[in-house]
């Protein structure tokens, strides 16, 4: 029978572990400048968790290793919807479609909604966690098989009308909302699978796990499947397709995905309800919303939400558009792929460094003090792009490498800053929240906080096209332009070029630091005193 629980606070635990900033990129692997901060508190937990309970994995090793499969399992969806805007500026979509398929983002971020529900609602004889588990990947296998008859048609490669923008679109979003609705079933899960002196491994199993995945599908997927790079070191004989292709890609994993849900269904068992707690749970699902609606109501929380769903529109063009506008200065995607492979011991010590300045009662301040040098940092990457269209001499096909390695230096350098900031506001956000709620408290935070950035980077990408002047240079037939596929296609056929006058990037990298610095005059001060705010500010009543 279908079963209620009133153990919300599991899944509220498990659904804050993974709601950090940028979760899709969450677990970031490509240089695109966007945050790839997922899982640093969890990569803490998980070492501390190593060190003092190494003896006592006996029984756990095969436990381990299955959460870490999941994780994987649920990183492949993300890399790919990851991947996708590459392979779409590639075939020179408009950055308003960039903007329409950035949605597929969204559902990580806004997992909250339904993470009551995933958390109480199952078939009690089947698995509190494999009653969602195992349909939900079942689903994932299937959309996998069905996109792989698809993909190339879905991606424009057999029609001179481009990619279907709304179609993958709705699919990538899809696929994003069943691994976020995975996520909470796993995570929650974990806490029961594990035995309770070894369930700190769920963290270290999620990250290495997920980053794995996501590593797989974007960066293995973007260079396997380039032609270029398959001919230039993995082939003897060139040929015009990758070693792997997309439509073989996805038929993999989704086959994948289909033996090893059906391998988990029947043979791994779930502990029941009565097993961990003694009772069958059953009150009700609106347990948990209830308690956010309580939060929400509290007015120091409300003006933190302000400032979490404002603070990122400074730095919105730099982490959205960047990758995309080197694509489209041709830099090859599999080459900006790559550079995020340096950067991995960064990313895993940088947070690690940073949380020892963080762990007093003001950690904010640090967050403040990095503000300005990534508003600055979006001013260079911004000339990066700029030196992007003209480092290479004329007939040069290649980039040369010391293009790369600036490239490199100066996105170690934003990461800096970029981190300075995340870990700040996350240790914040664990010091103010209600302990008799802590799971609730901070999946809240930290989903406002990814909002904060997604709907400010959709915006971004949205505004582009429209910012942009184009003329139309040398057509037989006078007043044409080059605003739209369309009319860019007229001024083609009249033997007419479109020229940039002005690009819309640059107009909206200046506006962005410009907004940063009004915001940080603005709400600097103000973020700086909700440190100042008594414990009791942040209880809800």
């Amino acid at each position: 029978m279908m079963t209620r629980s009133r153990s919300a606070d599991a899944a509220k635990r498990s659904v804050s572990s993974s709601t950090n900033e940028e979760e899709l990129e969450r677990n970031n692997s490509h240089v695109d400048f966007r945050s790839t901060t997922n899982g640093v508190e969890k990569k803490t937990a998980g070492e501390k968790n190593m060190k003092t309970h190494q003896a006592s994995l006996k029984g756990d090793r095969g436990n381990i290793a299955v959460l870490t499969f999941l994780y994987v399992l649920q990183g492949i969806p993300l890399g790919l919807a990851g991947a996708m805007p590459m392979l779409l500026q590639t075939r020179k979509v408009a950055y308003k479609d960039q903007a329409t398929f950035s949605f597929v983002f969204w559902p990580f971020s806004m997992k909250l909604l339904w993470a009551p529900i995933v958390d109480t609602l199952y078939f009690s004889r089947f698995g509190r966690r494999k009653s969602w588990l195992v349909p939900v990947q079942y689903l994932l296998g299937i959309f996998m098989l069905v996109l792989s008859k698809h993909i190339n048609e879905l991606l424009g490669e057999s029609s001179e009308e481009g990619p279907s923008i709304i179609f993958l679109t709705g699919i990538f979003f899809c696929l994003n909302f069943l691994a976020a609705t995975q996520d909470i079933a796993v995570d929650g899960w974990a806490l029961t699978m594990l035995s309770r002196e070894n369930v700190g491994w769920a963290s270290t199993c999620n990250t290495v796990g997920q980053t794995a995945g996501f590593f797989m599908g974007n960066v293995v997927f973007l260079a396997l499947s380039s032609a270029d790079f398959s001919n230039r070191y993995l082939r003897s004989q060139p040929s015009s397709d990758g070693v792997v292709t997309f439509s073989g890609f996805f038929y993999f994993w989704g086959i994948v995905f289909l033996i090893t849900t059906t391998l988990v269904g029947l043979l791994k068992r779930e502990k029941s309800e009565q097993e961990l707690h003694g009772e069958e749970s059953v009150e009700g699902v609106v347990d948990g919303y209830k308690t956010l609606g309580k939060i929400l109501r509290c007015p120091s929380i409300l003006k933190l939400i302000v400032i979490l769903l404002t603070f990122k529109v400074g730095f919105s063009a730099a982490d959205s558009v960047t990758g995309l506008k080197l694509i489209e200065a041709g830099v090859p995607k599999e080459n900006l792929a790559l550079l995020a492979i340096p950067m991995v011991p960064i990313q895993i010590l940088l947070p690690l460094y940073i949380s020892r300045y963080t762990a007093g009662p003001r950690p904010l301040d640090l967050g403040l003090k990095a503000f300005p040098y990534r508003l600055l940092m979006g001013v260079v990457i911004m000339m990066c792009v700029w030196w992007a269209n003209v480092v290479r001499g004329p007939g040069e096909e290649f980039f040369p490498l010391y293009f790369y390695l600036t490239i490199l230096l100066v996105y170690a350098i934003h990461q800096v800053s970029l981190y300075c900031m995340f870990v700040a506001f996350m240790a914040f956000h664990a010091r103010i929240s209600d302990p008799r709620v802590g799971g609730t408290y901070l999946t809240l935070l930290n989903t406002v906080t990814n909002l904060g950035g997604n709907w400010c980077q959709t915006l971004a990408l949205w505004l582009v096209d429209g910012l942009t002047w184009t003329n139309c240079i040398g057509a037989s037939v006078p007043g044409l332009h080059c605003s739209g596929k369309t009319n860019a296609k007229d001024c083609t056929n009249a033997g007419g070029v479109c020229q940039t006058v002005v690009d819309g990037y640059y107009v909206e990298s200046i506006v962005c630091v410009v907004i940063g610095i009004v915001w940080l005059r603005w709400k600097g001060q103000k973020t700086r005193s909700l440190q100042d705010l008594p414990e009791s500010a942040w209880r809800y009543q």
